[in-house]
């Protein structure tokens, strides 16, 4: 007859100890480094067999020193999640660093149970019991296994500890397998976030400097088509930062150890700029002393970034044509035609759609350079970036002009965010620059910024009054610019303002102006 048991008012468990390892012991010999294919049912079957609420394998990972729950049974995925332990932390961080099992009749006698995972709860917390003990290989823990059940005083916890110590010992291989696998994983998540991030710099250089969706987007565009070979548009307005897109797809394309040559159409006079694009031979016109490379020749098998394409002559927009079609083009003052390997980047902040109407810029030529068009955003619709743009200018000119700027007021930042800024990055940059210089207490504050950011309330000149008495002397003073404009001939003056002359009449009357006095600057001769 089976010995009754009081722990589970049953057959006494201990009779099932060596089923439990058999079952256990198959299961390991499958060998499989998926723990929720292996230890996912040892958890279960430790559960069921010990009459556990909750039983849970840790991994020690050695590369960041964190012990996390990798196999649960009774736990939810968000307090499966929680379980994360630094080493000495809580019972199983002390569990492994000690190396000692843990066994804690009640929970809430004890100071050192975290209740990270948030399974014990205030109500049956005097209930609780929590044993963990050590899983070892060659003497080093690499893992913990856990469990918690309802108090019993009929239980004998070396019992439970005992039977966990087994298991841990059966399975300590296994662990062992995957904390090395776990690791590898982890290593090699590691390399690849290097090498993402090590990608990302070459195309985001650190002079590049946005993290709003637009400008993301760019980025990513430049991602797309660095690799390429593909000719590139880059269009926005002036001071946006096109010439870094340029770069930005040069040096991260097959073609980075190539030569890159830049050249402004817009800075060069007519008569030079196809001299300068295709080079000219001895005696082609007065001057021409020399045999002279051009710059699609000088940068064979690298890239050519054509800055203010729209500003290129007619006449040299054909030969560009030629260029970009038949790869090949003929020096200025010769017959013999030359091939040509390069990469076409261009960039302009004009409406090419409008030029092309005006018969300024020719049509095929501008659908040949289009081929990948990438718009860069002004910095008043990204105003987001401009604190990290502000950071990296400090820096910058800290080092420029051997100043030690640490940081840059609240008033001053909100001004600089509150601005339309039609000149873009490049504006940006110049108010650090005068920012920095004007700091004397390495604070960059509000009045160190130029007079066209200043408000009402930096500058001390907010309107004092109620609406009313504000929006009158706005009337006043357009009513007076206006007199002086027509030398006081009222007729005129509310023709202007789109008023009738007994409208003007009412106001002239209301504001105290007097209408004489702006014919005296009528000196015109008779």
């Amino acid at each position: 007859m089976s010995e009754y048991c009081r722990k589970t008012e049953g057959d006494c468990y201990g009779k099932r100890e060596l089923n439990l390892l058999f079952e256990i012991s198959s299961l390991l010999n499958k060998n499989s480094r998926d723990l929720t294919l292996v230890f996912k049912p040892v958890t279960r079957l430790l559960a069921e067999y010990l009459n556990a609420e909750k039983v849970f394998l840790s991994i020690l990972n050695r590369a960041n020193a964190r012990i996390c729950i990798e196999v649960s049974h009774g736990l939810t995925s968000e307090e499966h999640s929680k379980g994360v332990y630094k080493i000495g932390e809580g019972i199983n961080g002390r569990v492994i660093e000690t190396g000692m099992p843990v066994v804690i009749p009640k929970i809430s006698e004890d100071k050192y149970f975290l209740n990270r995972t948030g399974t014990a709860g205030m109500s049956d917390a005097d209930e609780t019991s929590f044993i963990c003990i050590p899983i070892k290989e060659e003497n080093e823990n690499i893992g913990t296994l856990s469990l918690f059940r309802k108090f019993n005083n009929h239980i004998t916890f070396s019992e439970d500890a005992r039977i966990l110590s087994i298991v841990g010992a059966l399975i300590s291989q296994t662990v062992r397998n995957r904390q090395e696998y776990v690791e590898e994983l982890a290593g090699l998540e590691e390399e690849n976030l290097k090498l993402h991030d090590e990608l990302k710099e070459r195309i985001h250089p650190a002079n590049m400097i946005g993290n709003s969706g637009k400008i993301q987007e760019v980025f990513r565009l430049i991602d797309m088509v660095a690799p390429t070979g593909s000719t590139v548009l880059i269009r926005g307005e002036s001071g946006v930062g096109k010439e870094l897109i340029a770069d930005a797809i040069h040096f991260s394309s097959t073609r980075k150890n190539k030569p890159f040559l830049k050249v402004n159409c817009a800075a060069l006079p007519e008569s030079l700029i196809e001299s300068e694009l295709f080079g000219h031979e001895k005696g082609a016109f007065t001057g021409a002393n020399l045999l002279r490379k051009g710059r699609f020749e000088a940068a064979e098998g690298g890239t050519i970034f054509l800055d203010e394409i729209g500003d290129l002559p007619v006449s040299t927009q054909i030969k560009l044509l030629r260029v970009i079609q038949q790869r090949e083009f003929e020096r200025v003052g010769s017959t013999r035609s030359m091939q040509s390997d390069i990469r076409l980047i261009c960039a302009t902040n004009r409406n090419l759609e409008e030029l092309i109407e005006k018969n300024i810029f020719r049509e095929d030529l501008y659908y040949r350079i289009n081929v990948f068009p990438v718009y860069v955003p002004p910095l008043r619709e990204r105003i987001n970036d401009v604190p990290g743009l502000v950071d990296y200018f400090i820096l910058k000119f800290n080092k420029a002009h051997n100043k030690n700027i640490k940081r840059i007021s609240s008033s001053a930042i909100d001004m600089l965010m509150v601005y339309h800024w039609p000149g873009n990055i490049r504006e940006l940059e110049n108010c650090i620059e005068r920012a920095c210089i004007l700091s004397t207490d390495n604070v960059i504050r509000a009045h160190n910024l130029p007079p066209t950011l200043q408000t009402s309330v930096s500058s001390g000149t907010k309107s004092v009054g109620t609406l009313e008495v504000i929006l009158g002397r706005i009337e006043k003073q357009i009513i007076l610019e206006t007199l002086l404009s027509t030398k006081g001939n009222l007729k005129k003056a509310s023709g202007l303002l789109g008023i009738t002359e007994r409208m003007m009449g009412i106001r002239i009357k209301k504001y105290e102006i007097n209408p004489d006095r702006f014919k005296l600057h009528d000196k015109s001769p008779m």
